[in-house]
């Protein structure tokens, strides 16, 4: 039987397209795989160990990442729903803030504070939900202006000025056990990076294993025919909002607890490294689809790729233009790849 001329560049385009669509499916796992071996590879000696595997290195790696990877977790939420969120990072500073001045300032107690500062992340993030939805604004604006609203507020509540937080009894004393946040457990594994993890598994089986997830991704794929088979599209939309704002104000808990102090500055860029992560991750910009995995492996890769470069003395400059680079070809791989009638989903 003879082989028509054109069916195998046809079947070459095909198996290429089906390459490159794994390639989106994996990337930030096939990433975190090279640029491990690149820090292995590159890694500055010292009596002939590896630094970058050194225990104390690898703790530090997985602690700056807790707190932009526990905002990841909720930006793959909004993202996933075709949406985004700018004001992660500010409302970290909030919180942060907030938590700094219930428990020094005012003298409150934990049981107080961090149930009122975890209150008003998903009141905040609800808020801006409820305004793009109801007034159907784009999410940008809306969270663009609420970053703006955060940092003011923070700046309010701080009096433009750091707040230490020290650690004992009496006035203007933070309780003790809040200090547990900036420990190691077994002097290597961070407390901070234990809690993402627990919110990592916790986030991975809501989207992969509940009713709403598969609604989080019904909606980002097309709210029209979602909201037509009975989904309650806005509830959702404001909801994934109410999840950044809680990821929010937890990672605020944690970035006080860590530094011990609180700062209007907090949190500054901290948005723009978590919808890096997301992005990486393999999660869809425009909705209908993404891995809770994909975010976790791309804020390590990113954690890890800040670390090599940190090693060998490479300038922040450099570190900026480096992670620009990788952000820009992941998402320019999955447009080609979605050009192409490939994308994995």
């Amino acid at each position: 039987m003879s082989t028509s001329p054109t069916s195998l560049p046809t079947r070459a385009r095909h198996r290429r397209g089906g390459i490159l669509a794994l390639l989106v499916r994996f990337q930030s796992l096939l990433g975190l795989i090279l640029v491990l071996i690149a820090g292995v590879a590159l890694s500055p000696r010292r009596h002939g160990h590896i630094l970058f595997l050194a225990p104390d290195n690898i703790a530090n790696i997985i602690r700056s990442i807790s707190e932009t990877g526990i905002l990841a977790l909720g930006m793959t939420f909004v993202i996933i729903a075709a949406g985004i969120d700018l004001s992660v990072g500010a409302l970290l500073g909030l919180c942060s803030v907030l938590t700094a001045t219930l428990l020094v300032n005012e003298g409150w107690g934990l049981w107080t504070t961090l149930p009122l500062v975890i209150v008003t992340g998903i009141v905040f993030g609800a808020i801006q939900g409820a305004i793009s939805t109801r007034f159907r604004i784009q999410a940008f604006i809306v969270t663009l202006a609420g970053l703006q609203v955060a940092r003011g507020l923070s700046l309010i509540a701080s009096n433009n000025a750091f707040i230490n937080i020290n650690y004992g009894e009496g006035p203007g004393n933070a309780p003790p056990a809040f200090q547990v946040l900036g420990e190691r457990i077994g002097g290597v594994f961070p407390v901070a990076t234990l809690i993402f993890v627990v919110l990592a598994v916790i986030a991975a089986f809501m989207l992969n294993n509940t009713r709403y997830g598969r609604y989080v991704i019904a909606v980002g794929g097309n709210e029209k025919a979602a909201r037509l088979s009975g989904i309650p599209v806005s509830t959702i939309k404001i909801s994934v909002y109410a999840l950044t704002g809680f990821v929010s104000a937890v990672a605020g808990i944690v970035h006080a607890g860590q530094f011990s102090f609180g700062s209007p500055n907090d949190g500054v860029g901290y948005e723009l490294n978590a919808i890096a992560a997301v992005v990486i991750g393999g999660t869809d910009l425009f909705g209908g689809s993404g891995s809770m995995i994909g975010t976790i492996a791309g804020a390590v890769m990113l954690g890890a790729l800040a670390n090599i470069l940190q090693l060998n003395d490479v300038s922040a400059a450099m570190q900026l233009l480096a992670t620009g680079a990788i952000i820009v070809g992941a998402a320019a791989l999955q447009s080609y790849v979605a050009g192409r009638g490939g994308t994995a989903r």
